[in-house]
C-alpha cells in the first residue's frame, strides 16, 4: 500500500481550527440574519464576532507560517492535467477510472484545488471580510466618510457571501470522500499520511 506524507502538524491545526471557526461563524450568522433562533440574537452576534477575530489572528499567523516554510508553492495555480481532472471529476469518478493525479509532499493539490483555494483566498473571502468589517464598524460610517454606502447592500453581499462559503464547504466535503477509500483524505487531515492504494507509484 503507498502512502505520502502531506500534511504537517501546523497545516491539520489550522485547518480544523479553520473549519470549526468557519461552521461557528455559519451558524451563528445564519441565527443573526434571523434563519432561525438557537443561541438567542445577542450571543449569536457576539459568538460571530468573537469566531471572525479569531479566524483573523489565525489567518495571520498562517500566511507567516506558509511563506516561512516555503509552503505558499503548493498553492500557485497550474493548467497541468486541469482538462484530465475535470473530465475525472465529470465522468471518470463514476465509471471507476483513476485519479490521474497523485498528490506527494512536493505538489499537495491538483490543478482545480489549487484553483478553488486562489478563488476562496482572493475572491471569496474578502468579499466576506470586507462586508463584515463594515457590518460590523457600521456606527462609524460616518466618521469615516462612508455615508454613501447602503446598509442593505453591504448585508447583502456578506450573505451572498455565506451561502457561497457553505456552498463551498459542502462540495469540500464531498470531494473529501473521493480518495482512494472514502475517509483516506480525511485521514490523511488527521495523521499527515495519505493512503494512495496499490495502484499509486
Amino acid at each position: 500500500m503507498s502512502r505520502v506524507y502531506l500534511f504537517k502538524p501546523f497545516e491539520r491545526f489550522w485547518h480544523w481550527s479553520q473549519a470549526a471557526l468557519i461552521i461557528t461563524m455559519l451558524v451563528t450568522g445564519f441565527e443573526v440574519h434571523g434563519t432561525y433562533s438557537l443561541l438567542g440574537f445577542a450571543k449569536a452576534v457576539n459568538t460571530h464576532t468573537i469566531a471572525a477575530w479569531t479566524l483573523v489572528g489565525l489567518w495571520i499567523f498562517a500566511i507567516f507560517w506558509h511563506f516561512a516554510t516555503g509552503e505558499w508553492r503548493h498553492y500557485i495555480p497550474t493548467t497541468d492535467k486541469i482538462v484530465a481532472i475535470a473530465n475525472y471529476y465529470s465522468s471518470g469518478i463514476f465509471k471507476g477510472e483513476a485519479h490521474p493525479f497523485k498528490p506527494s509532499s512536493v505538489n499537495k493539490h491538483n490543478p482545480l484545488q489549487r484553483l478553488t483555494y486562489l478563488a476562496v483566498l482572493t475572491l471569496l473571502s474578502p468579499l466576506i471580510w470586507v462586508t463584515g468589517g463594515l457590518y460590523l464598524f457600521y456606527a462609524s460610517w460616518g466618521a469615516l466618510g462612508l455615508d454613501w454606502l447602503k446598509l442593505e447592500r453591504v448585508a447583502a453581499g456578506h450573505t451572498l457571501g455565506a451561502f457561497l462559503m457553505l456552498a463551498f464547504l459542502i462540495s469540500h466535503l464531498y470531494l473529501a470522500t473521493t480518495g482512494h477509500k472514502i475517509h483516506s483524505q480525511v485521514m490523511a487531515m488527521i495523521t499527515g499520511w495519505e493512503d494512495l492504494g496499490h495502484e499509486a507509484k
